[in-house]
């Protein structure tokens, strides 16, 4: 797992930022769990030849890479 965090700004239009955190209220989740989730999928998603730590390939995807 993770043992560093580090800060990732984004610029979103207001409105669209208003609709994912009601989206994400409603399943429970905070809008930080969900961006780390997309990240994660995306990291995995194109990857290509990179090797990925065991942690996250299997953490984001709930398969062995």
């Amino acid at each position: 797992m993770e043992n560093k965090t580090a800060r990732l700004t984004i610029l979103i239009d207001p409105r669209k930022k208003a609709i994912f955190e009601d989206i994400c209220a409603e399943q429970d989740l905070t809008p930080s769990q969900v961006v780390r989730r997309l990240i994660r999928q995306y990291i995995v998603e194109h990857a290509g030849a990179r090797r990925l730590p065991r942690w996250l390939s299997v953490h984001s995807s709930g398969k062995k890479r």
